[in-house]
């Protein structure tokens, strides 16, 4: 990780701006194009429209708020095995976008190293899911209309100029599944901003938007949308960890008698009472997410059984938000991807280093632990097939 990659990060203002923005207002951080240098530029996006096979709506043309047709600049290909894919016509993909659409490539974090590290590092900072998605237009038309977001979004202005019309919500903190629809957003924007190559936008969910390049100047952004964490999710996390009560397995007593439904009522409302007083409920519950976060994609070819106990193996975490605890019988407990794995005490040096998210030497952390390359080869192979580890860069 570069000190490019992590710009987005602290130009936002780190535990300053957890305190004070995050959720409740919109922030712009003035960069400089050189300042995101490496992270993603016009060559990879070609690259990734070049070597990869995409279909809608994983990647897709948007104009006036509509999806743009596919066959209007794709060719369907019929293979010998008589499956179907469809295969950019380039001239004509560059004529829809001169027209006006605006090019969308959702999950870019999956196809390219620089924007993996970005997703990587906001994952790791705000302890939430982070999907990355780019967008590329050339005119003022703008793609998607005056909208909102159902989740909180970090945007990085990669290379031209874009520009934001704000208009702040009209709903607090809508949902995707909500009981209400938000109302339409004022007739003037909030905020008219223009973000240039190496600018930071923050904006909260809810808060209607309209994004369009300057008429004649291309534009190139991603987008990085913020998994929310809301009291519904607490709630549904509740009724799962209450079903080690008898009570709550049990069968409603729809037919019993009004004495009977009260008294069920009334022992589950003193189950749910009891945790929401208790003072570490949302600590467990936040643990509880990091715990089952989803691992990013990584395999370790050409390792398909062990890891090897080579000094100059590269091994990081595939999981951004592990837990490392010390148990009271003396050994050390990872918790990541949704799985657990417990060693001896003396593996917690190469552990904690692991945990920081950087890729490490096999022979930096078998030193780190105090245990052979073999060992430190034996821990690592646990991770690799609990797919929270990945390998590579040995001979």
């Amino acid at each position: 990780m570069t000190a490019e990659h992590l710009s987005a990060v602290e130009r936002l203002g780190g535990d300053d701006f957890l305190a004070q923005t995050l959720g409740r207002s919109f922030k712009v951080v003035r960069g400089e194009a050189a300042s995101l240098a490496g992270l993603m530029g016009w060559d990879d996006l070609n690259a990734i429209l070049t070597h990869h096979r995409f279909e809608p709506p994983r990647f897709r043309l948007a104009a006036n708020g509509e999806q743009v047709p596919a066959h209007t600049y794709s060719q369907p290909i019929v293979t010998r095995r008589s499956t179907v894919w469809h295969r950019l016509q380039p001239s004509e993909l560059h004529k829809r976008l001169a027209e006006g659409a605006t090019l969308v490539l959702d999950a870019v974090d999956e196809l390219h190293p620089g924007i993996s590290a970005l997703a990587g590092q906001l994952e790791r900072w705000l302890r939430t899911g982070v999907q990355v998605n780019l967008y590329a237009s050339w005119t003022g038309t703008e793609g998607f209309g005056i909208h909102w977001d159902d989740h909180d979004v970090v945007v990085v202005q990669l290379d031209g100029v874009k520009r934001w019309r704000i208009y702040g919500p009209t709903r607090t903190v809508p949902m995707h599944r909500d009981v209400e629809t938000p109302e339409p957003p004022p007739e003037e924007p909030v905020a008219d901003l223009v973000l240039t190559a190496g600018d930071v936008l923050y904006l909260p969910r809810g808060w209607w938007h309209a994004v369009a390049a300057s008429e004649g100047q291309h534009s190139l952004h991603v987008t990085c949308g913020l998994q929310s964490t809301t009291g519904a999710d607490l709630i549904t996390w509740l009724s799962e960890m209450l079903r080690a009560h008898e009570a709550v397995r049990a069968d409603i007593p729809r037919f019993g008698t009004a004495e009977e439904q009260r008294a069920f009522l009334d022992m589950i409302g003193k189950l749910i009472a009891t945790e929401l007083e208790s003072d570490d409920l949302i600590a467990r519950f936040s643990s509880a997410r990091d715990a089952t976060e989803r691992a990013r994609l990584a395999p370790s070819l050409p390792h398909i059984t062990a890891a090897p106990p080579d000094a100059d193996l590269q091994v990081r975490l595939v999981t951004t938000r592990p837990a490392l605890t010390t148990v009271p019988d003396g050994t050390v407990r990872l918790t990541a991807g949704g799985e657990e794995w417990t060693f001896a005490a003396k593996a917690e040096p190469m552990l904690a280093l692991l945990k920081g998210g950087e890729a490490h030497r096999l022979a930096d952390l078998a030193q780190a632990a105090g245990v052979t390359l073999a060992q430190a080869a034996g821990v690592v192979t646990e991770l690799v097939d609990g797919q929270a580890a990945a390998i590579g860069g040995s001979r």
